[in-house]
């Protein structure tokens, strides 16, 4: 099993910034993105990592920007660490099948989600008000029902807490009317082709979340795309409509949570072996579906 890889520490590189999952330092031109092993829940990054999953995260988002270059490009600079620079081949431990080098972009102040079937904050949304983020859904829908068609469902960015739901015309006071446009009907276009792809591996990818920067004024992908810690993928031939479905995430190590009495805050509880190693599998087994890879 991998080495646990919870934090970073390079004295003679930049460190930048630390988020749930990612550490992030400044390489001149570029940044590195290192996806550790953390894992968080009900927003609280717990104490134990789940060995593996950096890797995980990162060889999926590969695959798939490596899918959308057709639609829009993405701020991947390098990824095989022999094109790293030569300062960074001395931690090739760590960074080995979890970095990439990507371009500086102007991040932009919105997720961009995507739903193709009512799950999550969607359902819970609909539930009481037959909609979601403003878009007006037919009655009768159930939790897990596969969508007419993908909708557009754009939040905010938060540092910390839950991002929050926004509708459109909130999305196009944030980023004014012809990027949030752009944005959408890229995020739609994203979307249709990785569920497209996905279901022919048998995976059904329920709803997903995008970032976008700009790049010397062009719009680009960024951050992760389409893994298990910003999708949610459902097993085609499990899928029934009408209650929640089991998802190849950390769905197991919410479960588990849910089952002590702990009150969400800081410091959340170590996991036992039996659900890190049940975790560990789950993520292995959804990158060997999508990348063909272990």
């Amino acid at each position: 099993m991998d080495k646990v890889i919870l934090t970073t520490e390079f004295p003679d590189v930049a460190f930048l910034k630390r988020g749930k999952v990612r550490d992030i330092y400044d390489i001149g031109d570029h940044l590195l993105l290192i996806a550790t092993d953390r894992i968080s829940a009900f927003d609280v990054v717990l104490p134990i990592g789940i060995p593996g999953k950096g890797r995980v995260l990162t060889q999926i988002s590969i695959y798939w920007f490596e899918q959308m270059k057709d639609i829009i490009s993405n701020h991947i600079e390098a990824t095989d660490l022999k094109d790293f620079p030569k300062s960074l081949q001395k931690y090739a431990d760590i960074l080995e099948g979890r970095s990439m080098l990507v371009k500086k972009t102007e991040p932009l102040p919105v997720e961009c989600v995507v739903r193709g079937y009512l799950s999550g904050s969607g359902w819970k949304s609909y539930q009481k008000s037959a909609e979601v983020c403003g878009i007006k859904l037919p009655a009768g829908l159930v939790e897990s029902s596969r969508l007419l068609g993908p909708i557009f469902t754009p939040s905010t960015k938060e540092e910390e807490g839950h991002d929050i739901n926004i509708s459109f015309d909130e999305a196009m006071k944030i980023v004014g009317n012809e990027l949030a446009e752009k944005l959408r009907d890229i995020s739609l276009k994203i979307y249709s082709q990785a569920r497209d792809i996905a279901e022919k591996k048998g995976i059904i990818i329920a709803d997903t979340k995008f970032e976008f920067g700009l790049f010397n004024g062009q719009l680009m992908l960024i951050d992760e795309l389409l893994t298990p810690d910003s999708s949610r993928f459902w097993s085609f031939k499990d899928y029934y409509p009408g209650k929640s479905q089991d998802s190849y995430d950390k769905q197991i190590v919410r479960d588990y949570l849910l089952t002590l009495d702990w009150d969400k805050t800081y410091p959340g509880p170590e996991l036992p072996d039996e659900i890190v190693n049940k975790t560990v599998a789950r993520y292995q087994e959804i990158l060997n579906i999508i990348t063909n890879k272990e």
